[in-house]
């Protein structure tokens, strides 16, 4: 299962309550009991930390106790941001104290590099959407219920992928209506800066 800070709504009769992660800034924290470290080596002051959509990231080792020593790469490609409508009809009963929100469309192509095979979720599990007024969000995890959005399908996030293989996943974000993503991030634990991918809006 994913980590428990992402938005984690519950069934309520037919529709799932979103609650929506907003704001938060310790993304930093490691998951699962996880130290928190994804990549190897040392953080060089030189590293090159920001890429373009559609730029693959280098590759992060994996922390999962499963899946220890295997790498792989994040390639967000695609961000696009909802409609009113789009959250209106996905089947989500909104909490009030989170105000209206969007959804944020994130395209990503997730390639195993090496080592024991990972879940698909495991891989796009340290992305974060960073909005224009700098609100950071994780993805929107619907338990006991799915939402559903256009032209975005649910991935198979529970889906193995071994050595050289590579899955195409569309992952829906909330923001605070009104808000703009400015960038993707992939977070490195608490020691490392994120990577990011700018939005051109």
């Amino acid at each position: 299962m994913r980590k428990s800070t992402r938005a984690i709504p519950a069934a309520v009769g037919a529709l799932a309550l979103a609650l929506a992660l907003t704001g938060c800034n310790d993304f930093g924290s490691g998951k699962n009991g996880r130290s928190g470290s994804h990549t190897s080596g040392s953080d060089a002051s030189d590293e090159k930390k920001t890429y373009r959509l559609g730029e693959e990231s280098p590759e992060q080792e994996s922390d999962m106790v499963k899946s220890s020593g295997a790498t792989y790469t994040v390639t967000p490609t695609k961000v696009e941001t909802g409609t009113k409508a789009d959250m209106d009809n996905s089947g989500l009963k909104k909490d009030k104290k989170d105000g209206p929100q969007i959804p944020v469309y994130v395209w990503t192509t997730l390639t195993h590099k090496s080592g024991k095979t990972m879940d698909a979720g495991d891989m796009d599990d340290d992305l974060v959407i960073r909005t224009d007024a700098g609100t950071r969000t994780r993805a929107l995890l619907v338990l006991m219920g799915e939402a559903t959005w256009p032209n975005c399908p649910a991935p198979d996030l529970e889906k193995k992928l071994s050595e050289g293989q590579s899955e195409k996943i569309c992952t829906a974000f909330l923001v605070p209506e009104g808000q703009k993503p400015a960038a993707v991030e992939l977070t490195r634990g608490f020691y490392k800066e994120p990577l990011e991918w700018p939005v051109k809006n």
